[in-house]
């Protein structure tokens, strides 16, 4: 024990601080730029696709963006693997220059009626090196702030990801918010969306700037020095991770793309809601989200993740048939079930990171969370738009809620079978077999 403390206490607590402000703006300008895409969805269909039909073009759009999320789970092993060799550190900076660089090809892209269908094309291979790239950043971000926590703190440090997330989100719903207010409905179909794409582009330089200064993971430069203290992995191990991990993110994949990134431009698609009033409506419900956040990451840490998983899990059962009653094309609406959403998300969200981190040892951390979650986002997430958008098209949106309903019951079974690892050092998991039960 005395070995852990020491080595724990590599890292000062100032230089934890300045790793966590490196990674909380990293990951916010990441999300900053995978949110625009689906806050500006409505106008890369107008611009990108055919806009003869503009149902098919916005289903078109949705297929790209699920598309994006099929490169996912191979970012998350190759740049988990590099994580596990080079450091955590190196593949955030990888991960972040990739992202700018996507961020900025997409705002430059030519228009359907400039190149034809290649615009299309194009649109479709820069998601999927977007998709790479975030799928090895989201990984490795929730291990590294993980990793760099006090063990009984890890649950509030870890609510920063989904602080910043949420900070990101903003940024880009503000950003559409502002963009359409000045610019007007024509210009802003026109050009005025490239401007986000541009701005997302300049600030992953501002990001890199701060990841290249921030400090490695002490848990990661133990694991190198004391590789034979860790219980191998065998196949039935890590299929048991991976189930576990699935279970814990289904449902949160599916309700943050279709409560968070979508839910604005959903409402002013299907519901004929204005798009600033909308973007306004949304910014605010996320407002409140970033203040309650920090608030369950401390009840995680308290009360221990097993119970706050269970808690998530009945949430979202409870709230998707009222979210979905609520929402009409008064504003007003739209703040209220994204908020109601939100304010069920966070629960799970706020200890995210560190719960999906406390289930794989170190040595394999970075890869096996990466692949296990972006696979996940991938299946459940990326599709949950274009799932929700078909369905509802046809009048069928009730599958959709109830499917919904399903995976926040698969979310109470995972709290059921998951051992408790709130306050567990990091480095003990994997050493022996029972380092729960000896750490509880």
């Amino acid at each position: 024990m005395t070995t852990m403390v020491t080595s724990h206490g590599a890292l000062t607590p100032a230089a934890r601080r300045k790793s966590l402000r490196a990674a909380a703006v990293g990951n916010a300008l990441e999300w900053f730029d995978w949110t625009l895409y689906g806050t500006f969805s409505v106008y890369l269909a107008a611009n990108l696709f055919n806009s003869d039909d503009p149902a098919s073009a916005l289903l078109s759009t949705l297929a790209v963006f699920a598309g994006g999320f099929l490169a996912r789970p191979i970012g998350g092993w190759v740049f988990g693997v590099l994580g596990d060799k080079r450091g955590r550190k190196f593949t955030l900076v990888a991960t972040m220059s990739l992202l700018a660089l996507t961020s900025l090809a997409i705002a430059i892209t030519p228009t359907f009626d400039q190149i034809g269908p290649m615009a299309s094309v194009l649109l479709l291979v820069i998601r999927l090196a977007q998709g790479l790239a975030h799928g090895g950043e989201s990984g490795v971000t929730y291990i590294y702030v993980a990793e760099i926590a006090p063990a009984e703190k890890r649950g509030l440090w870890s609510s920063s990801v989904f602080v910043s997330v949420t900070l990101g989100v903003m940024a880009a719903t503000a950003l559409a918010a502002g963009l359409t207010a000045i610019l007007g409905a024509d210009d802003m179909k026109s050009w005025g969306w490239r401007i986000g794409f541009a701005v997302g582009a300049l600030l992953g330089v501002y990001a890199l700037f701060l990841r290249r200064t921030a400090s490695e993971s002490d848990v990661f430069e133990e694991s190198n020095e004391e590789h034979s203290a860790t219980t191998p992995l065998t196949t039935r191990d890590l299929a048991k991770i991976g189930a576990k991990i699935v279970m814990i993110c289904a449902a949160s994949n599916a309700t943050y793309y279709t409560w968070v990134t979508f839910a604005p431009a959903t409402a002013i698609a299907t519901k004929g809601m204005d798009p600033n009033r909308a973007y306004v409506a949304s910014l605010l419900a996320q407002i409140v989200c970033v203040l309650w956040l920090p608030v369950c990451g401390m009840m995680a840490d308290k009360c221990g993740r097993k119970k706050m998983l269970g808690i998530y899990g009945i949430g979202v059962f409870l709230v998707v048939i009222p979210i979905n009653l609520i929402l009409s094309s008064a504003p007003w609406t739209l703040f209220v079930s994204q908020l109601l959403g939100l304010l069920v998300w966070a629960l799970l969200a706020s200890m995210f990171p560190a719960l999906v981190a406390e289930q794989v040892p170190t040595a394999a951390r970075a890869r096996g969370v990466g692949l296990v979650s972006s696979l996940s986002v991938a299946v459940f997430g990326g599709t949950a738009p274009y799932l929700n958008t078909w369905l509802t098209s046809h009048d069928l949106a009730w599958i959709y809620s109830a499917y919904v309903m399903v995976l926040g019951l698969l979310a109470v079974a995972a709290a059921l079978i998951i051992e408790e690892t709130a306050k567990v050092p990091l480095q003990d998991i994997g050493r022996t077999p029972a380092f729960t039960k000896e750490n509880s």
